[in-house]
C-alpha cells in the first residue's frame, strides 16, 4: 500500500511528529512544518491568547525568533538547517546549535534566549530509520495540543524551496548555558560525600559527554560507554529498556567488587529519558528510578509538593505519596500532559513510565542529564549499595514488579477499542475489579493491573503490567499477548 509522503503524512503525536527517513520524514515535509510553524506564530488568533489561555504561559511574539537543536541521527543537522532556512526566508530570526545537543539543552535554550519557540530534530528513542520534530513552547516544555493542531492546520501541499543558504544561518553554543544551569541545580557536596563510581551509558545519543563532564568536575570517577556518535545506535533502539542494556550490564559485572558503590546511569537517544543499573547489573527501571528520586527529594532534601504520574506508572509511587501526605495527579501518557500540571500547580516532580522526569525549579521538561547526576547524588549520600536502596523501597512501600511488552500488530487500535467496549469480568486467573480508560484500557486486579495502549508513533501495541512478582507479571503479559493476537 502506498505511503503518504506529502503534508497529509505529518501528524503530531504525544511528543512531536515522527516518521521514517526518506519516506514520511523528508526535506519537503520538514520544510512544510517550518512554514506552518511560522504561520502559526503569526496567526492573529494566537495574539488574542487563544493558544495559551489555559496554560498561564506568557505570550511571546513571533519576532522573538526560533532556536533549533538536533540529535545524532542520520541527517539531523541537515534537516535542522533546512528548517532554519525556511524560517529565515519567512522573515523570522533563527539560530541553530553548533553541535548535537540533548533535547533538554534545546528546551533550556528557549527560556534562556527568550525565544518564541524551540524546535528539536530528533526521534528520541525510536529505531534509527526514524527521525522527527519536537516543538518546545516559550516556557521550555512540550507544546500543548492546541499548538501542534495549529501547526498541522497551517500545512501547505506545496513544499517551500529555501532561498537562504546554510551559510546564512547563525550557529550558536547551546551546550554551555545549559551545563551552567545543571551546575546550579546539582549538590556537589552531596555528590562527593562518599566514594562512588558511575558507569555512564549514553546509548550513542546526543547526551554523550554531558554527565561525564559534570562528574569529572566534581572529582567523581566514572566510565563512559557508548559515548560516540553512531546513527545506527549499535543496532539497538536508543531506549533505556533492559534488552537494550547488555553492554552496560557487562561492564558493571566486570567491575563488581572493585568499587564499593557502583551505579550505571543511562540516557536515551536525545537525552531526556533515564534508567539505571545497580552494582550487580540489576536493572533499576524508570519506575524504580522515579521512586528513588522521590524518596531522596522528600526525605533527604526536605522538599514537598504535588507529584504528577502518568497513567502507566507504578502504584509504588502512589503508596509513597500516601505516606508522605503528598497530592498525586494522574495524567494521560505523553509528557505534555505533565507539563500542563507543572504550569498550573506547585509540582515537586513529574514523570512517566518511559523514564521522563521533571523537577521543580528547572524547566518543565524531561532531563536525563540532571536526573543522572541526582541518581549519583543519591548513591553518594546514602552510603549504601544501589541494590540495597531498591530493596529498602520495596520493604517499606510494598513489592513492585513492572514490565512492558511491545508487539507489532496491525489491529492494535481495534484491540484497545474491543476492550473498551466490552471489558471482561476476569482476565486470565484474575478477577477484574475495575476498568480505567484515561489513556488506553487498564484492567485492575486485587494485586496489580494490565494496560493496553496503541502507540501513537509506531505500529505497535504496548502492554504494561504491574504485579507483586516478576513471575506473575510475565504470566499476565503472556495472557495479554494471547488476547491481543486473538488466540
Amino acid at each position: 500500500m502506498p505511503q503518504a509522503s506529502g503534508a497529509e503524512s505529518v501528524k503530531f503525536g504525544t511528543d512531536g511528529w515522527r516518521g521514517i527517513i526518506a519516506r514520511e520524514f523528508t526535506f519537503d515535509n520538514v520544510g512544510r512544518v517550518a512554514d506552518a510553524l511560522v504561520q502559526h506564530l503569526r496567526d492573529p488568533r494566537r495574539k488574542e491568547g487563544t493558544i495559551y489561555t489555559d496554560w498561564g504561559a506568557e505570550y511571546r511574539p513571533a519576532d522573538r525568533g526560533v532556536v533549533i537543536g538536533y540529535d545524532t541521527r542520520f541527517l539531523s543537522e541537515e534537516f535542522a538547517l533546512h528548517f532554519a532556512r525556511v524560517v529565515r526566508d519567512r522573515g523570522l530570526s533563527v539560530v541553530v546549535s553548533e553541535h548535537t545537543v540533548p533535547t533538554p539543552a534545546l528546551s533550556y535554550a528557549v527560556v534562556d534566549r527568550m525565544a518564541a519557540v524551540g524546535i528539536m530534530i530528533t526521534s528520541s528513542h525510536n529505531p534509527p530509520i526514524y527521525n522527527g520534530i519536537k516543538i518546545k513552547a516559550e516556557y521550555g516544555g512540550s507544546a500543548p495540543q492546541e499548538v501542534t493542531d495549529s501547526v498541522e492546520g497551517h500545512l501547505v501541499p506545496t513544499p517551500p524551496a529555501p532561498r537562504s543558504s546554510e551559510g546564512d544561518i547563525e550557529r550558536v553554543d547551546l551546550r554551555t548555558p545549559y551545563m551552567n544551569r545543571i551546575r546550579e541545580l546539582m549538590d556537589r557536596e552531596r555528590l562527593t560525600s562518599s566514594r562512588i563510581h558511575a558507569v555512564v551509558d549514553s546509548m550513542y545519543g546526543s547526551a554523550a559527554g554531558y554527565v561525564g563532564e559534570l562528574l569529572r568536575e566534581s572529582g567523581v570517577p566514572y566510565t563512559q560507554i557508548r559515548g560516540t556518535r553512531d546513527p545506527l545506535f549499535g543496532g539497538k533502539k536508543p531506549e533505556p529498556l533492559l534488552e537494550n542494556l547488555i553492554p552496560l550490564r557487562a561492564v558493571l559485572r566486570s567491575r563488581a567488587g572493585k568499587h564499593e558503590r557502583l551505579i550505571g546511569v543511562i540516557t536515551d537517544g536525545d537525552g531526556d529519558r533515564i534508567a539505571a543499573m545497580d552494582e550487580q547489573g540489576g536493572f533499576i527501571d524508570p519506575h524504580g528510578t522515579y521512586a528513588l528520586i522521590l524518596r531522596y527529594l522528600v526525605e533527604e532534601r526536605g522538599l514537598r509538593g504535588a507529584v504528577v504520574v502518568s497513567f502507566n506508572l507504578t502504584d509504588l509511587v502512589r503508596r509513597m505519596c500516601a505516606e508522605y501526605g503528598l497530592e498525586v495527579i494522574e495524567v494521560p501518557i505523553g509528557f505534555k500532559y505533565a507539563v500542563e500540571q507543572i504550569l498550573k500547580k506547585d509540582v515537586l516532580m513529574a514523570g512517566e513510565e518511559s523514564g521522563s522526569l521533571a523537577l521543580r525549579g528547572h524547566i518543565p521538561e524531561r532531563d536525563g542529564v540532571l536526573w543522572s547526576i541526582l541518581l549519583c547524588e543519591i548513591l553518594a549520600t546514602s552510603k549504601r549499595p544501589a541494590s540495597e536502596l531498591v530493596a529498602d523501597l520495596h520493604r517499606r512501600f510494598g513489592p513492585q514488579a513492572v514490565r512492558r511488552r511491545d508487539i507489532e500488530i496491525v489491529t492494535r487500535v481495534e484491540v484497545v477499542e474491543r476492550l473498551r467496549r466490552n471489558p471482561p469480568d476476569r482476565f486470565g486467573a484474575e478477577p477484574v475489579r475495575s476498568v480505567e480508560t484515561l489513556d488506553g484500557v487498564k484492567l485492575r486486579f486485587d494485586k496489580g493491573w494490565i494496560l493496553f495502549r496503541a502507540s501513537g508513533t509506531e505500529p505497535i501495541l504496548r502492554i504494561y503490567c504491574e504485579m507483586e512478582t516478576e513471575k506473575a507479571v510475565l504470566e499476565m503479559l503472556d495472557e495479554g499477548e494471547r488476547f491481543a493476537r486473538g488466540a
